[in-house]
Formats: structure tokens, C-alpha cells, sequence
């Protein structure tokens, strides 16, 4: 049987392509997830800069001074 109403064709088509619209989805959700997690991964670090010494960096914070509690 031929398919010969514009929106039937339409219709059709996208039933091919959505399989790969659905994986394109996964992906990007995926993707911003991990961007989240990365974000409040970093947010909750709080690294101390270290000179060749192990020294840590003046950053201007009270606490990364050397003998300073």
C-alpha cells in the first residue's frame, strides 16, 4: 500500500528517527548530569594550594596560612 497523505509520510518518518531522537536525549541528560555533579563536586572542595614545598598559598584566606588555627 503506497502512502500518499502528506501526514501519513510524516508520520512515518518520525517513526523511524525517533529511536535515535530518544538515544540523542539520553545522552544530553546524561551529559548536564554530569555537569551537575562536577559542579557541586567542586563547590564542596575546598583545596588547599600548595607551593613546591607544600607550603600552602596565601589565597586570602585566614585559614591557609601556615600556623594559623
Amino acid at each position: 500500500m503506497e502512502i500518499t497523505n502528506p501526514a501519513e509520510e510524516a508520520a512515518a518518518e518520525r517513526k523511524r528517527v525517533a529511536p535515535l531522537t530518544v538515544l540523542l536525549a539520553v545522552v544530553f541528560i546524561v551529559f548536564c548530569g554530569i555537569l551537575v555533579f562536577v559542579y557541586v563536586a567542586t563547590k564542596r572542595a575546598n583545596p588547599v594550594m600548595l607551593d613546591q614545598q607544600g607550603i600552602p598559598l596565601d589565597q586570602g584566606s585566614q585559614s591557609a596560612k601556615p600556623g594559623a588555627n
